[in-house]
Order: structure tokens, then sequence, then C-alpha cells
């Protein structure tokens, strides 16, 4: 399993695309303004919109399917992954409001999301003051439909789908709305189980293969409601409050063979039983006030997660078939407050923000490792821990927007953010402390030469703060021979973000960008005759050039098109650990393809491609990767009932093939993740479907590192 975590972040670092926590804010919600030919993409001072209500996947398409055609986004649905160009993580919000799912429940989510109450699509590159610095990551803001009109609303969807083995999930939606009160309540489900397959070489002095077969089922049950009521015309009050519960099992059988010059040592079997579950909970108050032209808005936030995991595996010794039976015991308590306070003043010539943030996070873990002797379980304290964190974040920033005239635009802006971190171990008495104040400034300016032609420049400073599992010191055993721990003392890495923009006719989009990355962390494999250890270091510098461009255009009123490709080149500078820097460049490209087959507009066909060519990053290089994708999409009964057919991974070509360097030793996967796989889907829309969801805006961007 620390394969898979390890090189899902490493396969889109290498694509140029930004893994996981384990998940974007955007500006009040403006009215798209069609002349002649109704726009497709457009740039904004701050961001790239991609208006999905003007494009034909705004019929019959899931979330996840409109993500996956919007410029500078992919979609990799099963191992849980959005990734933005350029960008090492990704944020996902959904209008101002951050969507506290990850994994498998944020890809649940986002199938049940439907096109038809989509608007449009944000991507936010460099990120302004008024959201977190964290993360060298984007934000994509997925802005829905809003209507005024008055009554009751609903939607319910399902889908199957069939790989290797078959799962289900689906979602219920009901929306209620009068003059005051605008409320939602949503269900949602899902049951999947998925077959990945690993192979893992270390060769050096001490070596060893391995392979894994594992298979994964995932389930869950979520609940979100949403109220929001008008105190007068110019102030409202609310909240939001989600809940989710469920499990994420695995069955792997691993086979390992160890090696020290050449020598075979240790030739291994371990079956093993991971069960896990976790309660998160979510709850969002607010209220907005209007001065005028001005607004004032104040916001409290919690999340807390409890996740559980019991591992029971037997580790069988091939040479004299003794085995060696052991359980690992993990109870982690989450928690995540947050407050803040927002002023926008909107004067004649500029509009200002300004606003405070406070936060805290505290993660108590307790990781028991228990030997089977003498037919009962014994603890054994070397290899068990207690863990404790906390941390407190204050900020404050102010930014400042103006347009000159029809061709100039320009915002600047100013965060300041002070962390206090503190981690300690009762278990071994050990503990660190952390605290630092730094600032980070935005700026972005954008000019219209003329209807066709629009430039930009952009930057921002960027922190990227260690996420809970990255720091907490306990030893989470695949085995008994191999083990990932996370280290307390790890430090944010920092990295300054510049980018030049240009767009053509709202069809031509080219984005060129330089990212300076300092002390950046990743997780690391070390080999010491039999025994293997994953953890995380600060060991490399990073310069990275890069080129987005994407067309996209409608053929004869019936062929849509969505062409993108990304290329760069990374320069990389080891300091510690001996890792041997594997500059050079990565190169992706795509084309996604819907083709209407009726006059009206109830019969689709889609079709789409992607391709990664070897590359090279870091101190890692993986090979060639390409991906096909096919469906229908058809709707009924005046576009109220809506079926999709796909097949995705054809050819089963999607899986991760790559190698990390070290001076005395060379790592290598051949992984494969289930991918090709069958889905239908069934969505029925009723009720008065002019009326939607409440969508209020709330920032919360801080339950990302909780993963």
């Amino acid at each position: 399993m620390k394969k898979s975590i390890l090189f899902a972040s490493a396969l889109f670092s290498t694509l140029s695309f930004a893994q996981t926590q384990d998940t974007v804010k955007v500006q009040n919600i403006e009215t798209v303004t069609v002349d002649g030919k109704k726009k497709i993409i457009e740039r904004k001072v701050d961001r790239l919109v991609y208006n999905v209500q003007n494009s034909m996947v705004s019929e019959g398409s899931s979330g996840t399917e409109v993500l996956a055609n919007t410029p500078l986004l992919k979609v990799d649905e099963e191992q849980g992954l959005l990734a933005i160009a350029g960008k090492s993580g990704v944020s996902v919000m959904v209008n101002d409001r951050m969507l506290n799912l990850s994994g498998a429940e944020l890809m649940n989510y986002l199938k049940n999301l439907r096109s038809e109450n989509i608007s449009k699509i944000e991507v936010i590159t460099t990120p302004p003051a008024k959201y977190e610095a964290q993360g060298n990551s984007g934000i994509i803001n997925i802005i829905l439909k809003k209507n005024q009109n008055l009554g009751w609303s609903g939607y319910t969807n399902t889908y199957y789908q069939q790989s290797t083995y078959g799962g289900f999930g689906g979602a219920l939606g009901l929306n209620y709305q009068n003059e005051k009160l605008k409320s939602s309540v949503k269900f949602r489900g899902y049951d999947s189980e998925k077959r990945s397959v690993e192979n893992y070489k270390i060769i050096g002095e001490s070596s060893s293969i391995s392979r894994d077969d594992r298979r994964d089922m995932n389930d869950g049950l979520g609940m979100n409601v949403s109220l929001d009521y008008s105190l007068s015309e110019k102030a409202n009050v609310g909240l939001i409050y989600d809940l989710a519960k469920g499990h994420s099992n695995m069955d792997i059988n691993s086979v390992s063979r160890y090696f020290t010059n050449d020598v075979n040592t240790l030739n291994t079997d371990t079956n093993s039983k991971h069960r896990s579950t976790s309660t998160s909970q979510m709850l969002n108050l607010y209220y907005d006030q209007k001065l005028g032209e001005h607004k004032l808005s104040f916001g409290a936030n919690y999340y807390g997660n409890l996740p559980e995991t019991n591992v029971n595996f037997v580790t069988t010794d091939l040479s004299d078939q003794s085995d060696q039976i052991v359980r690992n015991l993990s109870s982690v308590d989450y928690k995540i407050y947050s407050g803040q306070g927002d002023l926008t003043l909107n004067f004649k010539n500029i509009q200002l923000e300004t606003g405070l943030k406070y936060s805290q996070f505290s993660n108590n873990s307790d990781i028991g490792y228990f030997n089977f002797t003498n037919n009962n379980y014994v603890i054994d304290p070397k290899r068990s821990n207690l863990f404790n964190y906390d941390e407190k974040n204050y900020a404050a920033y102010i930014s400042a927007s103006k347009d000159f005239g029809e061709k100039w635009s320009a915002k600047f802006g100013l965060r300041y953010e002070y962390a206090e971190t503190k981690g300690f171990s009762p278990t071994t008495q050990s503990s660190s402390e952390n605290n630092y104040g730094k600032l980070f400034p935005t700026a972005y300016i954008s000019y219209k030469a003329n209807d066709n032609n629009q430039f930009s420049i952009n930057y921002s400073r960027r922190i990227n703060r260690p996420y809970f599992r990255a720091l907490d010191p306990f030893r989470w055993y695949s085995n008994p021979n191999s083990y990932y721990a996370g280290n307390p003392s790890l430090q944010p890495s920092f990295n300054h973000n510049f980018e030049f923009n240009y767009i053509f006719k709202s069809k031509f989009n080219a984005s060129l960008y330089y990212e300076r990355s300092l002390a950046n962390f990743d997780q690391i494999t070390f080999i010491d005759g039999v025994s293997i250890v994953s953890t995380f270091h600060n060991y490399y510098n990073q310069d990275t050039y890069g080129l987005n461009l994407n067309y996209t255009d409608t053929f004869f009123k019936i062929w849509e098109t969505n062409l993108s490709t990304s290329l760069s080149y990374s320069d990389t500078q080891i300091t510690k650990y001996d890792a041997i820097a594997r500059n050079g460049q990565s190169f992706y490209y795509s084309a996604n393809n819907t083709f209407q087959l009726n006059k009206a507009k109830t019969f689709f066909f889609f079709a789409n491609y992607w391709q990664s060519l070897p590359s090279k990053g870091g101190n890692n290089s993986t090979k060639n990767r390409y991906s096909v994708n096919a469906g229908i999409k058809m709707s009924l009964m005046e576009k109220a009932l809506q079926m999709n057919l796909s097949v995705n991974d054809i050819f089963k070509t999607s899986g991760y093939r790559g190698s990390v360097y070290f001076k005395d030793n060379m790592q290598s996967f051949d992984n494969y993740w289930d991918a090709r796989r069958l889905t239908f889907s069934v969505t029925y829309n009723f009720g008065n479907q002019k009326v939607k969801a409440n969508n209020r805006n709330v920032n919360f961007e801080e339950k990302n590192r909780a993963q």
C-alpha cells in the first residue's frame, strides 16, 4: 500500500500535474455575458473559466466527466486524484465552499454531481491573498447554477461499474426554496471493489523483489444539509452540515525475496487483511451583512474525523514454512477548528478585500503492534507508539483590484501567516516544536488588446506544510520487515510561482510558467538487509519550466473538441540522502471529443484519449502511459431522464511504470490499478428544475491536510 501512496503522488508530479489528501476558493459569481457565439473558455485576471453551460458536456455528464474536459485538469477516478497542470496538489470547492471529501468519497460525490447543474469551472493556478497560502496547489471552483424560482426540486442518480469486480453508487438530492429560506439535503452512497497489482524492485548491495496482489473494498454513506435564511434584504445566516461514514478495506497477498550481494537471504509470503472505518463530521456556520455596496462576513468551521484501522497479517518464511502472526491497531482523532472575518469594500474605482483568520489543528494517534504468542496477542512496545500533534495558524490579508479602462486590470495582495506547531510522543518522551511567520504576496496584471487577444501575468509565493500523516512517527507495518513512518522533524517547503498567460478568441489558451521550490519533501524508501523503511524527508530543491496549451472549438455544430498538452522541464538539486537527480522533460497530451447525434440534442457519443510520454523529474523517471475512453449519452422525457454508458481504459494501458534513483540502489515499479471498467448510470430529475441547491460560499481549506 505504501508504494501506491508514494507513486500516486510521483505519477502526477512527473506528468507536470499536481496528490490523497487527504484536497479552492473564489470570488462572487459573475453573470457570463455572451456576445455572438457563446464563449466556452474565458480568462479573468486571476483565473481561467470553463463555461460548462455553453459546452456539449453540459448535457448528461457527470462531474468527473466535466472536470476531465476542463482545460489544465486531469481526473484519475481509480486513484481518487485530481490534478492541475504544473501543480503538486489541488483544492476543490463548490461555489467557494471547500469540498471536505477525498479519495473514493470525492470521486463518488463528483460522479453524482450533474453537468446540468454546473454553470462553470474556475481553475485558479495562483490563488489570491484571500485564500490559504498552504500547498503548491491550485484551486478548482465548481460553480453551480442559481435560480430564484420557489418550490421543490430533486434528483436521483445511480450507477453500476464493472472492472475485475463490480461496484455501484448513487445519490438523492432534495431542494426547497421560498422567499426567505433556501435549503437542500443530499444523501450519497457507494460500494466498490477493484484489483491492484504492484511489482516493486530494489536493486543494490541489499536488494528485494516483491509482488502485491491487492483487492480494495470501499463503501460509504454520506449526508449533507444546507440551510440559508434571510434575516432581511441585507443580512442572512446559515449552516452547512456534512456527515460521512465509510469503510476502506484491503486484502493483500505479498510475495517478497531478499538478497545481499546477489545472495538470496530470505523469501516470504504475507497475507494481510486491512479493515478501516472512518466517521467524519463537518459544520460551517456563517453570517453575511451587506453595508450598501460593501459586505461583511463571519464564518466558523469544525471538522472531525475518527479513523480506526485493524490490520492482521500472517508472514510465512518459505524456507522453513514458519509463520509470524501480527496485528496492527490504529486509532486516530483529527480535529480542526477555524474562524474568520472578511470585509469587501466596493468603491467606484477599486475593490478592497481584507480579513483575519484563526485555525487550530489537533491529531492524536494511538498505534499498537501485537505479536501472536502462546495463543494471545502481546503488545510489542518497541513497535507501538502514541503521538500528539497540535498546530495553530494566525492569518491576515489585504488585496486590491482595479480595472483601468476596458483593456487593463490588476490585482495585488499580501497575506501574513504565523504558525505554531508542537509534536509530542508520550511513548518515547520526544517532542518537536516549530514557530514561524511568513509573508505571501500575490500579483496579477491582465491586458485585453482586443476582442480576440488577451494577456496576463501572475505571481504568488506559497508554503507547503506537511500533512498529518507525514509528521506522525508511528510505524505502520505491512509485514514484519517493512514499515512506513512519518517524520515529526519535517519542515515546510516554499515556492515562487510565475505565469504568463495568453488566450485567443476564447478558444486557444497558452500558459508559460516557472516555479522555484525550496526544501521539498517527499517519501523515501531505505533498505538495510531485509528491513525496508519508508518515511518523509526534506531533500531537494527544484526549478520547473513549463508550457500548457489548450484548444477548444465546435465544428459543424455537432462536434466539440478539447485538445490539451503540457510540456515541462525540471532541474532538481539534491540536498540529502544521495539521491540522483533525473533532470529532464515530461510531455502529456489529451483529446476529448463529443459528437451530437441528433437535432434534439438528446443523443451524444464521446471518444477521449490521453498519453504521457516517458518523462523525468526529481529523482525518478516514468515510462509511456496512455488511455482510450468512449461512451454514449442519451436523454429522455424532455431531458428529465439521462442514461450513460461508457468504457474507460479500453486497452488496459494506464498502469504506472517507473524508477527512483539513489547512489546505492535503484527502485523500480510496475503497477496497474484496475482502471479498465464499464460504467452504466441513470439520472432522473423531478420537481421544479429551475430550483437549485443552496450554494453558500464557505472557506475551509485546512481540512485537506488531515489526509
